[in-house]
């Protein structure tokens, strides 16, 4: 699937246009990562873009958040790869996380939401004012943006990169699309 494609199924099956946002935060991050990691970067900027698609779907029953997607995407003719990773994003279901593919989009997710609130809190509320060290004493907060789980961001060290590494790229991936996120 295209990415356009992919752009045009988001949106027809998500009203929401902040989780269309974070999406496409998502995907940014995802298309860094791979850069940095030399992996194939359309192929995990797709499964950034697509891993929420059944939100709209799912959210007043969480446990079928990701698997009703992942089976929204085999009616796309996704490939397998980013199906198994949008599927196993969802820590609820316990579905192995197998592929780096799979590991970077499982702690992409919040770091999204974390970055985005850090922006939020800023007088300017832009992106280009926010700081590594800033969203890390964000993370230190318990009761700064509660929906960002620590534990899933900090699982960016199963791929052998350190938490300020990991927030630096998602920090710069989220910069550089800062006008689309009206951030």
């Amino acid at each position: 699937m295209e990415r356009e494609q992919a752009l045009l199924e988001l949106k027809g099956r998500l009203k929401n246009e902040n989780l269309i946002k974070h999406s496409l935060a998502v995907e940014a991050i995802m298309k860094d990562l791979a850069f940095y990691f030399k992996e194939d970067i359309d192929k995990w900027g797709l499964a950034g873009l697509l891993h929420d698609i059944d939100y709209d779907k799912t959210s007043d029953d969480p446990s079928k958040h990701s698997i009703v997607g992942a089976e929204i995407l085999e009616t796309l003719d996704v490939e397998s790869s980013i199906i198994y990773a949008v599927k196993a994003h969802n820590g609820m279901h316990g579905i192995e996380r197998k592929r780096k593919m799979d590991k970077a989009l499982y702690c992409a997710d919040p770091v999204s939401g974390l970055i985005t609130a850090s922006a939020l809190i800023l007088p300017s509320k832009k992106l280009e004012d926010v700081t590594v060290d800033f969203v890390l004493k964000r993370m230190n907060e318990k009761g700064f943006a509660k929906g960002a789980d620590r534990d899933q961001i900090k699982s960016c060290e199963e791929l052998d990169i350190s938490l300020e590494k990991f927030i630096e790229i998602a920090l710069d991936a989220m910069n550089k699309i800062s006008e689309e996120l009206g951030l």
